[in-house]
C-alpha cells in the first residue's frame, strides 16, 4: 500500500478528525438530524477542508516560514478558511438552493469549523509535503462525511426507537456518538 492510501485511511478511520480528534463536534451534532442535511454538510466540508488546507500549506511553505512569520499562521488560517467558505456559500446558494436552505446557519459555520483549521494545522505541524497534506485533507474530509452521515442515519432510527423519557434527543445523541467513537477504535490496528 503506498503511502498516500496509508495517510487517506489513517486520516480516515483511524485518526477521524470527529471520533479520536474531537474536532467539529458543532456540525456533527447539529446537521446530523436528517441524512441529506448530514451528506450536504459532508460534502461542502470536504470541499472547503481539502481547499483550505491546499492553499494554507502553500501559504505557510511560500510565504510565512521564508518572511519569518510563523507567529501570523493561525490568523492568516483563519482568513483564508473564511474566504473558501464564503466562495462554497455562494456556489451552493446559487447551484443548490434547497440544500442551502437545508444547511441553513451550518454552512456559513463551516468557517468556525475547528475540524477544518485543525487539519491545516495538524498538516503544518506534522510536516508533511503537498500531496501527503492533500491525502490528509481529503481522509479527514472522508473520514467527517462517512461520520456525520452514519451519524444521521443513526439518529434517524433513534427517532423511531421507543427511547426513554429522559434519554430522548441529546442525551441518546450523545450516548450513541460515544458507541460510534468505540466501534471506530477498532481501526486503530490498522496504522
Amino acid at each position: 500500500m503506498t503511502d498516500g492510501m496509508i495517510i487517506l485511511l489513517s486520516a480516515a478511520f483511524v485518526n477521524n478528525v470527529v471520533l479520536a480528534k474531537f474536532l467539529g463536534l458543532c456540525p456533527f451534532m447539529g446537521v446530523s438530524g436528517k441524512i441529506s442535511s448530514a451528506v450536504g454538510m459532508g460534502i461542502a466540508t470536504t470541499f472547503v477542508l481539502t481547499l483550505a488546507a491546499a492553499t494554507t500549506w502553500i501559504i505557510e511553505y511560500f510565504i510565512l516560514q521564508p518572511l519569518g512569520l510563523e507567529f501570523m499562521r493561525i490568523i492568516t488560517f483563519i482568513l483564508v478558511i473564511a474566504a473558501v467558505v464564503q466562495f462554497t456559500e455562494l456556489y451552493v446558494k446559487k447551484s443548490f438552493p434547497s440544500l442551502y436552505q437545508a444547511l441553513g446557519v451550518y454552512l456559513p459555520l463551516i468557517t468556525t469549523n475547528c475540524a477544518v483549521l485543525g487539519v491545516a494545522l495538524l498538516a503544518v505541524q506534522q510536516k508533511l509535503s503537498f500531496l501527503s497534506t492533500i491525502m490528509f485533507s481529503v481522509g479527514s474530509a472522508f473520514g467527517f462525511m462517512v461520520v456525520i452521515t452514519l451519524f444521521a442515519g443513526l439518529r434517524s432510527q433513534l427517532s423511531l426507537s421507543n427511547v426513554p423519557a429522559a434519554f430522548k434527543g441529546t442525551p441518546i445523541a450523545f450516548i450513541t456518538a460515544g458507541i460510534l467513537s468505540m466501534a471506530f477504535m477498532g481501526f486503530s490496528g490498522m496504522a
